[in-house]
């Protein structure tokens, strides 16, 4: 099955060579392109694509912004965020804004392809110790709000929850709960659906940001 992506940067030579990059790799292609967030808003909706990649900093509506509308659609697609600057400020915005990846513009053609396949196939691109690294550093600086949805979770998902926010793995959750991997990964997708979670990244937002756990139970 294609992969079909839609590009968003206000610059018309960094489009031509993420398409050139794209369509280089077999099972990929460029759907549409946007010089700028309200019309990638418009592409996606129209396109319906599968990732979108998508620039930061772009005028009418910044890519963040557009994160945002897009991702509130119903069956969005999976959106990773390019940007120039490598700071844990625009990582957390991206998690925030419900991204599933976040690359630089100067990572090499392989990492972006790589990236690619990995959010189309419904995983997060970050990596789990630094994502909760970058939330537990910003998540301090919000009051928590605990979400009724917190509700449907059993006690047994609760902690896993709890783990997955400190950085734990699929492997390695099953030493802290005595149970097998294969339990684990059933609990975490009932996690990431009773919660309407798109990815683990976005359940390390969630569990910071709804109190669940507290900035300092990270993991290493």
């Amino acid at each position: 099955m294609t992969v079909r992506v839609v590009v968003a940067d206000d610059q018309a030579m960094v489009r031509a060579g993420l398409r050139m990059v794209v369509e280089s790799e077999p099972g990929m292609d460029v759907v549409g392109q946007a010089a700028d967030g309200a019309e990638a808003v418009a592409l996606a909706r129209r396109l319906r694509p599968d990732v979108v990649l998508m620039d930061i900093s772009m005028p009418v509506m910044d890519g963040l912004a557009a994160a945002r509308r897009i991702l509130g659609e119903p069956d969005p697609p999976r959106v990773v965020m390019l940007t120039t600057f490598d700071t844990d400020e625009n990582l957390y915005a991206a998690l925030r804004a419900g991204a599933s990846g976040f690359l630089l513009k100067l990572s090499p053609p392989e990492q972006l392809v790589e990236a690619i396949r990995v959010v189309a196939a419904g995983d997060a691109l970050l990596d789990p110790a630094v994502t909760t690294r970058v939330i537990a550093s910003f998540a301090g600086g919000h009051v928590p709000v605990t979400p009724r949805c917190l509700d449907e979770l059993t006690p047994r998902e609760l902690e896993v929850l709890s783990h997955l926010a400190r950085g734990l793995t699929n492997a390695e959750i099953p030493g802290e709960l005595f149970v097998g991997e294969a339990t684990v990964k059933t609990h975490v997708a009932r996690v990431l659906m009773k919660l309407g979670l798109r990815d683990r990244a976005q359940a390390v937002v969630f569990a910071y940001e709804s109190g669940v756990v507290r900035p300092g139970a990270a993991a290493g």
